[in-house]
Formats: C-alpha cells, structure tokens, sequence
C-alpha cells in the first residue's frame, strides 16, 4: 500500500481529531521531551512489555507505522532486552524488567505500553502502567474475568490515561466493509450470525494451557474473536448465552483450560449467533452474517491475513494491509487525536467481551442458559 493509499484510508476510519498530547517531565530524563511530530500528527512513543512470539510480529510491523514507533522495551529476560534494544535502536535506560518497569513514569520518551503477556498478567501490570502515568494497550483478552477487567477500567480512569485492546480486525478493510454494509442496511435485518475459532494446539506445555497463566483455554485465546465478532457484525449486544463445553484429552486440557465450547448468543432484536471455540480442531475461522436481504461471509476471518470475504453481492476486494500496522497508527490517532473509532477498543469494548466470557464459562458448568446486561 503506498503512502497516500494508506493515508486515505487512516483517515477514512478515523473521526474528526481533538488533540490530546501527553507530555512528561522528568528529572532523570533532563528536560521534558516533546511529542515526536509527523505529516500526519504527533507520533505515538510505545513501549513493549513481553517479548515474544507476538511482540515480535508488532514490532516487525511497527517499523512501516507513520504515527506510531518503539522506544522503550519491557522483558524479564536480559538478553532480549539487550538484542531488541540494539534492533529497535532502544537505548539502555529505556529498557525495563517485570521489577523496576514503574520507573517508566520518570520516562518522558514513553507515552504508552503495550502488554503482550499471558492473560493472567494483564491486570497487575495494566494498573501498575497506568499508575506511573502511561497509556494502555493490552491484548486480547484485556483480563481474565470481567471483574479484574473492570478494575483495570477503574484504575486508567482514575490516573487519567487511556484503555485500549489489541483488537486488530476492527481496522482490518474487509471486515469493515461488512459492518458498513450492515450499518447501511443492505443486508437488510440481520437474523443470524456463525463464528467459528479454532486449531490444534501443539505443545502441552505452553502457556496457553497452564490456567494459572491463560485464565482458561481456547474460548480465551481463540474464540474470544467470535465473541467480539458477533457483536460488532450482528451491531447490537447480547442480552442471554446458553453454552456446553466438551473435553475429549483431559491429559492435555486439564480443570479449568478448556478443549472445545459451542456457545449461543441472543440479541434483542431476535437475532441469534451460534459459535464453536476450539483447541482440538484445524481450520476453523470462519464468520457467516445472514440477513433478509443478503448475507456476508469472511473466511479467514481473523487470521492474520489476507482476509478474504465475499456477500450476496460477489467476493470482497478491500486491500490487505498488514493488521498491527494499521493498528498501531490508529491506537495513535485515538489516544493522541480523540480519534473514534468506527467500532470500538477502548476498555468498555474489552469489558463486555468479558462479561460474556463469565458468563458462557457459568453456563457451561450450571447447564442453565445466563442473562446478559452489558449497556
């Protein structure tokens, strides 16, 4: 995508901007530095907490952001804060570990931290972030329960900086191209919506199948996406889940970490969503939206990309774009800018996929379908 391709299509998604710049000041630093500037606006300063598999596709795509660039580094391993550092031009003292990272509040090059750690970490270090005075960027799922994620929304708001989620797809073309096309009534009134998530898991020891680490299994990890999928497609919000859980390797899924759930989702105008969240089965991501005028369909769905899609109307042809890339410059114009959106990541939106969460994981183990109140 070419430079001004790229512009027109930030600026297609993002609203009118009010300029909110975060500015610090801090003796350790000298002299307060001022926002990094660009053509497009201020330049989002980000640090990165946990330097893994995943951080290291952010970091890679970060390098073709316009508004958005690395300057600090978070990690409990020496040595990849010494081999980042010098990949990313981060210099020494604006490394951190998992102990002193509360020294960033005296770090006036850092404007915001990106959390990428296991689930179960993101409450305790999203309110410690948020206490020395930075922004916060948490992947999916923001917690692991909707109380500590409300908790999470409670502290930002109270030290005053912002809450975002690592929801790519809500900037990715093709996906907003259906919510456009649902928004704008083509597809008439929605009635049902299908999300699939899921693959085989490998190693039996990763995090993601330690509770203590992941909070849960695939429906954290995976199907998460259906969730949040289902809501911003169907565009309203679920009032009841009704969900059964299935568990065929207790060896390898123990208490707690679940193999696969299929859950039901209804929403007030009568439509209704059937998902399956899964560890134990390949290729699935699919998202199938059906109305009485037309239908929509995105498969892969949420994978990294390309997504590819097609409606009543022929295949989808938005361009692909490289989802953290477009992420990041976005997260920027909404912390920076007050840019909104066109369907949220702010801590709210976070919430509420929680409380789903809670609440399909109750109606596993109680049989009994769960009323949902999310606004």
């Amino acid at each position: 995508m070419t430079t001004n391709s790229r512009r027109d299509f930030l600026q297609k998604l993002a609203a009118s901007a009010i300029t909110l710049p975060f500015l610090s000041s801090q003796a350790a630093f000298g002299k307060a530095t001022p926002l990094a500037q660009h053509s497009q606006g201020p330049v989002l300063r980000v640090a990165l907490m946990g330097l893994g598999g995943y951080a290291s596709r952010v970091a890679e795509a970060m390098q073709s952001c316009e508004r958005a660039k690395i300057t600090g580094l978070i990690s409990g391993t020496p040595g990849k804060l010494e081999k980042w550092g010098a990949k990313y031009d981060v210099p020494e003292k604006s490394r951190y570990n998992y102990t002193n990272f509360d020294e960033i509040r005296d770090n006036p090059t850092i404007d915001a931290v990106y959390i990428i750690t296991p689930n179960a970490l993101h409450h305790d270090q999203a309110i410690r972030v948020a206490k020395a005075g930075k922004h916060v960027i948490c992947e999916k799922p923001m917690a692991v329960n909707a109380k500590e994620g409300q908790e999470m929304v409670d502290a930002c708001a109270a030290a005053g900086v912002k809450l975002l989620v690592g929801y790519r797809m809500h900037f990715e073309p093709n996906t907003l191209e259906v919510v456009r096309m649902r928004q704008s009534g083509e597809l008439g009134k929605i009635l049902f919506f299908q999300g699939l998530s899921g693959f085989r898991i490998g190693d039996p020891n990763q995090w993601r199948l330690d509770k203590d680490l992941a909070g849960g299994g695939a429906l954290m990890d995976i199907g998460i996406y259906a969730v949040n999928g289902a809501r911003y497609m169907v565009g309203e919000e679920p009032v009841w889940v009704t969900a059964q859980e299935s568990k065929t390797d207790p060896a390898k899924f123990k208490d707690g970490v679940d193999e696969t759930i299929q859950f039901q989702l209804g929403f007030p105008s009568g439509a209704v969503a059937s998902c399956l969240s899964t560890y134990n089965m390949n290729y699935l991501d699919r998202f199938f939206l059906n109305g009485e005028k037309g239908f929509a369909e995105l498969q892969p769905a949420t994978g990294y990309g390309p997504i590819k899609g097609r409606t009543n109307k022929g295949e989808l042809t938005q361009p692909h774009v490289v989802h953290q890339t477009v992420q990041m410059d976005e997260m920027a114009g909404i912390i920076l800018d007050g840019n909104k959106p066109i369907v949220p990541v702010d801590g709210l939106e976070g919430l509420k996929d929680l409380k789903i969460l809670d609440a399909i994981y109750q109606a596993c183990s109680t049989g009994n379908k769960q009323e949902l109140k999310l606004v």
